[in-house]
């Protein structure tokens, strides 16, 4: 086949976000702005109508780059209100999940056996129970403080009383002062991130499984449309979402020769958090199955500078699944370092959770790494990346405990 008969003109986008409470529509303004910005860059034209095929929530793209002029149609696959759902959950019990989080990955050793792969990741996991933490410390403090206050100030049996039952008061006000700022210091956010996965010991809680049949289902009809290609596109908890709805899709012979090319994109992947649990075998049963099909072509993007992701941890090897005839994911690096100028550098390498989010982003120097080429562009990714080699600094080591696929 000619790279002119490979060629895209017609795109469906199915983007699986992270563990996010938020409306859609904070991706489609994150496209508009960064597109804009990486069009101007990079000398292309781009551009956003409202969504003009069926589907929940999704946008329309048009654009003219390389010479060719592609449409794509991209949807966001909503799992958002399970995650609100899930954070529904007062300080109390967001402390006891927090004890349970923490004795999940604790006591199942994972949390030691991921600390050889990445440092930062687990930080960012260890961060919301220190944090959480000292808040209950300075509650503490504050109630300690007005019990002593009264029994200075007030006097006979009941200045004890008093003192504790308006110290425990106030240390409650500290608590919920903090809960109300968690925009800003992430700690509950976080907390109930890990311990959504923890609570089932990586097996997919039942909503969650009924909301990934669905996807599966949309993505099929979508492989039965006239598009080019569909590009399922997993950001964060969203990769090892996007790696069993394929799975799932590929098992039931949903991917036909004539249809659609089918690929993959998963960027910011935290796929360990997960398949490393007990529990986790679904997971781990698909990452084995996946990194031995042709299809869908599997590009793995993450970068160093995010210390919030595996950088360059090859999932499936890692996971300690890998099969004998394993041939995917490619894994390479954004090289945050490099592709971005040193100003923009600087101004975000200490925004650790914004640069998460990099790779949905514009870069001031990209190299083969494009958001908007991926998914507005006129090749597919096989096409764009095919004979590309991955990072030499990969990480391959199977580290995990837990490496069956079957209960």
């Amino acid at each position: 086949m000619s790279d002119q008969d490979k060629s895209v003109r017609k795109r469906l986008v199915f983007y699986i976000p992270g563990y996010d409470p938020f409306h859609p529509r904070r991706y489609r303004e994150l496209y508009r702005k960064e597109s804009a910005l990486q069009s101007e860059i990079s000398g292309y034209d781009i551009g956003l109508k409202p969504k003009q095929g069926k589907g929940p929530y999704g946008w329309h793209v048009s654009a003219s780059i390389d010479g060719a002029d592609v449409e794509t149609e991209i949807e966001v696959l909503y799992w958002a209100d399970l995650v609100k759902t899930s954070m529904n959950m007062g300080i109390a019990a967001t402390y006891g999940v927090m004890t349970r989080t923490a004795w999940t990955y604790i006591g199942s050793g994972a949390l030691w056996r991921l600390m050889r792969l990445r440092k930062g990741p687990v930080i960012a996991a260890l961060y919301p129970v220190g944090f959480l933490l000292l808040q209950a410390f300075l509650a503490w403090l504050v109630a300690y403080g007005i019990a002593q206050l009264a029994q200075l100030l007030l006097s006979g049996p009941f200045a004890v009383m008093l003192g504790w039952a308006v110290g425990a008061g106030a240390a409650y006000g500290v608590l919920e002062w903090f809960r109300r700022k968690d925009n800003k210091f992430f700690a509950y956010y976080l907390m109930h991130d890990y311990a959504y996965s923890a609570r089932t010991n990586g097996a997919n809680p039942l909503e969650l499984e009924k909301r990934m049949s669905d996807f599966v289902a949309r993505i099929s009809d979508a492989l039965a449309s006239d598009a080019d290609e569909v590009l399922v596109v997993g950001h964060s908890s969203g990769a090892h979402l996007g790696v069993s709805v394929l799975a799932d899709l590929v098992r039931a012979g949903r991917v036909r020769d004539s249809g659609p090319t089918l690929s993959f994109l998963t960027l910011g992947q935290v796929v360990p958090m997960v398949s490393f649990l007990p529990d986790a075998w679904r997971l781990r049963a698909d990452l084995s199955f996946l990194a031995s099909q042709e299809t869908p072509f599997w590009v793995d993007v993450t970068a160093p500078g995010d210390g919030c992701a595996f950088a360059l941890c090859d999932p499936v090897s890692v996971s300690g699944v890998a099969p004998a005839d394993k041939s995917q994911p490619l894994v390479f690096s954004a090289a945050f370092t490099q592709t971005l100028s040193p100003e923009r550098w600087n101004a975000l390498k200490r925004r650790f959770f914004r640069l998460h989010f990099q790779y949905l982003c514009a870069f001031d120097r990209p190299k083969d790494y494009d958001y908007f080429q991926i998914t507005a562009g006129p090749k597919t990714l096989i096409e764009r990346y095919e004979g590309r080699p991955a990072s030499k600094s990969r990480i391959e080591t199977p580290v995990n405990r837990y490496n069956r696929v079957t209960p």
